[in-house]
């Protein structure tokens, strides 16, 4: 079965939705696998040529796409179920990426170190994906360098060479979560051991480093954020889950609370969403731990509260969007300080178009300056609610926003139309489905 189900997430919309607001979501939902811990287990694929089996794989658009990127370097795709796929890169038969990839997410630049240990050399794509901040890969490539890869910067790809890759110690001078990454997967195969200091240890990192050590990989998390990896001569093939989305189970979240309902997230861990779950308790939220997973409900009416974006195990940047819209329905004046990414606030203008009321700031509002503090970035916000939210016409900008912009039509008055789907469907699997089944009043309209 070869079918990769990947529609090109940058082509326009074939649809959108048509949602008619302010009715309670009541029921059960899946929670699907996570997106940002699957597409990079997918790449480490590229360090075996043994078959490596994935399962709890969401069928989303962005799979899809990195299913293609790895057909056209020489993978086999196999679908062995619905969320079950077999991957075997027996030989590397394309050692570059087409630069049509260029732009369409963040994916080919953690491509170079499986690449370069099956061939050498390779050139791959200059990243892109959501608009929401520059998101450079500066502390990739350095730390790359340091591994002994040579590398040249060209217009839209990056060309990269190594007779073999070393170990080195480097220090991020940000945790990035991309940047550890890479360096993970360059690092498991170089020859010798690799120390990074203040990397990124989000759950999605602790999933791939689970995946890479049972291909065979050693890899120790130590206290300080740093990963210390020693490498080995091969990896084999090996099978694994990937764990839930905790992004989509904040999503369901917060559409329980907004609207009045009561959800229940089959397969949510509590202890991805703990920071969350404080969060949205604080606000008037509320959660029980169920046989299957997890139920979200209202407790009472929503309070302000300040919310500050961190690295794990701080507030989560993609927990951001559906908070604030729920933060439009509290009654006083909520701070939240993004600290994540420098451009991430632009979807509220719209929110604002609906009855909003969302002021943007350039200072850090939070309860600490931030790497943004004095450099005109309007990463702040100030929520003041309770304001009414009206339906009308919303173009999604980015994978996150979307929900959010799904969210706000839930609890407005009226009916919403939202485009821009194509970015939502990048990260949500059935989104409409799983709405409609939970009482969402959600109409997807064909494009003419």
């Amino acid at each position: 079965m070869t079918d990769r189900r990947g529609p090109q997430v940058m082509a326009t919309d074939r649809h959108y939705y048509r949602i008619t607001g302010q009715r309670p979501l009541t029921g059960t939902v899946q929670v699907a696998g996570a997106k940002n811990a699957v597409t990079k287990q997918m790449v480490a694929t590229l360090l075996t040529n043994q078959p490596c089996t994935l399962t709890g794989v969401p069928r989303i658009a962005e799979v899809g796409i990195v299913l293609d990127m790895l057909t056209e370097l020489g993978t086999d795709v196999e679908w062995l179920d619905d969320q079950s796929v077999r991957l075997t890169t027996a030989k590397i038969t394309n050692p570059s990426l087409s630069e049509a990839y260029s732009g369409v997410n963040r994916i080919p630049i953690l491509m170079m170190g499986p690449l370069l240990h099956r061939t050498g050399e390779t050139v791959v794509p200059l990243p892109g994906g959501c608009r929401i901040g520059k998101r450079p890969i500066d502390f990739h490539l350095s730390g790359l360098r340091a591994m002994g890869v040579d590398i040249t910067e060209q217009i839209r790809s990056v060309k990269v060479r190594a007779d073999r890759i070393h170990g080195a110690h480097i220090a991020l001078p940000f945790p990035s979560i991309g940047a550890t990454e890479n360096l993970l997967l360059a690092a498991v195969l170089a020859k010798g051991t690799t120390i990074i200091d203040n990397a990124a240890v989000e759950p999605e990192i602790m999933d791939l480093i689970l995946f890479l050590q049972q291909m065979g990989a050693l890899v120790s998390v130590e206290v300080d954020r740093r990963i210390v990896i020693e490498g080995v001569d091969s990896l084999r093939g090996a099978s694994h889950k990937t764990l839930p989305d905790r992004i989509e189970v904040a999503s369901w979240a917060a559409a329980a609370v907004a609207t009045g309902g009561r959800i229940e997230v089959v397969g949510a861990v509590q202890e991805h969403v703990t920071t969350f779950l404080n969060h949205l308790r604080k606000l008037g939220g509320e959660f029980e731990v169920t046989p299957g997973g997890l139920a979200f409900f209202a407790a009472r009416e929503l309070s302000p509260i300040p919310v500050e974006t961190d690295v794990h195990p701080g507030y989560m940047t993609d927990w951001q969007q559906p908070l604030v819209v729920l933060l439009t329905q509290a009654d006083g004046a909520s701070v939240v300080h993004e600290t994540i990414y420098e451009d991430r606030f632009g979807y509220t203008r719209q929110l604002n178009t609906m009855g909003a009321n969302i002021a943007l700031h350039t200072a850090c509002l939070g309860g600490r300056g931030c790497r943004f503090a004095l450099r005109d970035y309007e990463h702040s916000a100030v929520v003041i609610g309770p304001t009414p939210l009206v339906g009308g016409p919303l173009e999604i900008p980015d994978l996150r926003a979307g929900f959010a912009y799904v969210l706000a039509a839930l609890v407005a008055e009226g009916t919403s139309e939202i485009r821009g789907t194509r970015y939502l469907e990048r990260g949500y699997a059935d989104v409409a489905s799983k709405l409609r089944s939970i009482g969402a009043d959600i109409e997807i309209v064909p494009e003419s």
